[in-house]
């Protein structure tokens, strides 16, 4: 472990009960990390079939209305968690931008599959 992190004023003892601590909380949050990626892979399986359903029914990529209820669900469950609210809704509306950007692919496929079955 690199001294300057701790600098040799901490002395040993306390020195080696913060990096254990440190150490302690940095495998907790790799495994939250992981859980988030594995949380996120799975939302996407979802919004996958969503895009789907859209594009076979000829929805809109987006829907604004739906958006809105997830951002004030978020923004409510951010404050119940003590987590600021503005990030949770900049993290959703990242992910939101992302899932759209999904349903537009998944909606050109079809139309281009529907075209080349016409034969058009």
């Amino acid at each position: 472990m690199d001294e300057t992190v701790f600098g040799s004023a901490l002395g040993g003892r306390l020195a080696e009960t913060a990096r254990a601590e440190l150490l302690s909380c940095r495998r907790s949050i790799d495994n939250i990390d992981a859980a988030l990626i594995h949380m996120l892979a799975e939302r996407f399986r979802c919004t996958q079939r969503v895009g789907e359903l859209k594009a076979a029914h000829h929805l809109p990529p987006a829907d604004p209305e739906r958006e809105r209820q997830q951002i004030e669900r978020l923004r409510r469950l951010a404050k119940d968690a003590e987590l600021d609210p503005e990030f949770a809704e900049t993290f959703l509306a990242f992910i939101v931008k992302e899932v759209i950007r999904h349903h537009e692919a998944i909606a050109a496929r079809q139309a281009a599959r529907a075209a080349e079955a016409s034969g058009a």
